[in-house]
C-alpha cells in the first residue's frame, strides 16, 4: 500500500505538470486552474513516501519536507478554488477582482507565488533525505535541492511590483515563459521519483 500510494502520487504530479503545461499554452484558464489543485495532492502523496523511506538521521529534514508541503497545498487550494468558484461564477466589482482574480496578478496571484515558494522548500527539504547510491537517485536529489532555489523569486518577486502590468487582465507573457520553464524542469522530478519508488526495496 504505501509503495502504491508513493507511486501514484508521483503519477499524478507528472501528469498534471504537463496538464498544466498545455493549459497555459492553449491557453485554458480553467483548466490550468483545475489541474493544480489536483498537482498538491500528488505532491503530499510523493513526498510522504520520501518522508517514510527516510532514516532516523533524515527524519527531521523529511518532516520539514513534509510540514511544507501542506502549506503549499493550503495555500494552492485557496487561490484556485476561488478561480473555479468564485471569480468564474459570481459578478465580483473591480475591487473584487483586482484581489481575487489570479489573472490581474493581484493578492491571490501572490498567494499561489508563495505556495509555489512553499513547495520550492518543501522539495529541498526532502530532496537531502535521498541517498546517491543509483543514478536516478543522484538526478532525483539535486533536482529537488536545486528546486529550493525557486523559493526566492517567488518570495521576492510579489514585492517587486513586476506584476503589475496584469493588473487590467492582460496577458503577461513574461510569466507565461517562466512558467513553461517551471514545467519542463519539474516533469523530470515526477518521473525520477516514480521510477525511483518502483525501485524502493524500503517500502
Amino acid at each position: 500500500m504505501n509503495k502504491t500510494i508513493a507511486e501514484t502520487g508521483a503519477l499524478i504530479v507528472t501528469i498534471t505538470v504537463i496538464l498544466f503545461a498545455v493549459c497555459m499554452l492553449i491557453p485554458f484558464d480553467f483548466g490550468s486552474y483545475f489541474v493544480c489543485m489536483i498537482l498538491p495532492v500528488g505532491y503530499i502523496m510523493m513526498t510522504a513516501g520520501f518522508f517514510y523511506e527516510s532514516d532516523e538521521k533524515h527524519r527531521v529534514a523529511a518532516s520539514v519536507g513534509m510540514t511544507f508541503a501542506a502549506v503549499y497545498a493550503v495555500l494552492v487550494f485557496l487561490v484556485y478554488f476561488a478561480q473555479t468558484t468564485s471569480v468564474r461564477l459570481d459578478l465580483l466589482d473591480e475591487q473584487g477582482r483586482r484581489i481575487l482574480d489570479f489573472s490581474r496578478g493581484g493578492l491571490f496571484f501572490n498567494y499561489d507565488l508563495l505556495g509555489y515558494g512553499m513547495m520550492a522548500l518543501s522539495t529541498f527539504f526532502t530532496g537531502l533525505t535521498i541517498d546517491t547510491e543509483t543514478k536516478v537517485n543522484k538526478w532525483l536529489k539535486y533536482l529537488m535541492m536545486a528546486h529550493g532555489i525557486f523559493f526566492f523569486s517567488c518570495f521576492i518577486m510579489p514585492m517587486t511590483g513586476m506584476f503589475s502590468s496584469m493588473s487590467d487582465g492582460g496577458t503577461n507573457m513574461g510569466a507565461v515563459i517562466a512558467l513553461e520553464f517551471w514545467c519542463a524542469y519539474f516533469i523530470p522530478v515526477g518521473i525520477l521519483s516514480l521510477i525511483h519508488f518502483r525501485k524502493s526495496k524500503s517500502m
